[in-house]
């Protein structure tokens, strides 16, 4: 467990640095998630755990301290237990901290289920320290909307503090990929009782082998697909994708 503590506590216009736990069973990622959140201004990472476990520990004992944490960046799959799972524990608990969801969960009942464990953004990965850093920022604007004492002024003021959190742009993806043609492509592995080569990936999804290539390479590098070369013709191997996104808990 970390607690990198280099990032100022007053964020920009003078309030309090908003503090942050990752939550994620991936040491790269995790690394990478905090450095993303120290980099954010306005907010200030101050934990990194791999289990819920350690992240009930940390955030129990901060509470006592009475410095609760503002903000969960949470895997959903973790070795000890679901992130939902944790998610209703805290809350049955009297913790307030906000949760965000950042998971390669795609299923559409487990978004259902995150939204009623108090989840307030869902950030599927693969995605870039861009889009992070956009929920972020979301986020803190959804804060300063409803940091006010007293009672709303009327529904615009409600209606503004939840549209603070909604994303009306895809982002994050590395220059030259599409959205669309990603979740073209991750279904086409889903899918797959074995790995796929880029050439049938393209043929499947509609687009050149080297556009699928580059969509395959994304996922690898995110974690997302595992490569394994593929015997039985002559000459070099080809390479096979496979999906290791993980699944529903």
């Amino acid at each position: 467990m970390t607690a990198p503590g280099a990032t100022p506590a007053v964020a920009p216009g003078g309030r309090r640095a908003l503090d942050v736990l990752v939550v994620e069973d991936d040491p790269v990622a995790a690394a990478a998630h905090t450095l993303h959140v120290g980099r954010t201004p306005g907010f200030r990472p101050v934990g990194t755990v791999h289990t819920a476990a350690a992240a009930r520990l940390l955030l129990d004992r901060r509470r006592d301290e009475g410095t609760p944490v503002d903000l969960l960046l949470l895997d959903l799959y973790l070795p000890d237990g679901h992130g939902l799972g944790l998610c209703r524990a805290l809350r049955a608990a009297g913790h307030t901290t906000d949760v965000i969801a950042v998971t390669s969960a795609r299923d559409l009942g487990m978004v259902r289920q995150a939204v009623s464990a108090g989840v307030v953004q869902y950030l599927l990965k693969p995605f870039g320290g861009a889009a992070l850093r956009d929920r972020l920022e979301r986020y803190a604007r959804f804060r300063d909307t409803l940091a006010r004492p007293g009672e709303a002024a009327g529904q615009d003021e409600v209606d503004q503090a939840f549209a603070a959190l909604r994303t009306p742009e895809r982002t994050g993806l590395p220059k030259g990929l599409s959205a669309p043609t990603l979740d073209a492509v991750t279904a086409a592995l889903r899918d797959a009782a074995e790995p796929l080569s880029a050439r049938t990936v393209a043929e499947q999804v509609g687009v050149s082998r080297i556009t699928a290539r580059r969509y395959l390479e994304h996922l690898a590098v995110a974690g997302l697909a595992a490569r394994e070369p593929r015997y039985g013709q002559v000459g070099r191997p080809e390479l096979g994708y496979r999906w290791q996104g993980g699944s529903a808990v």
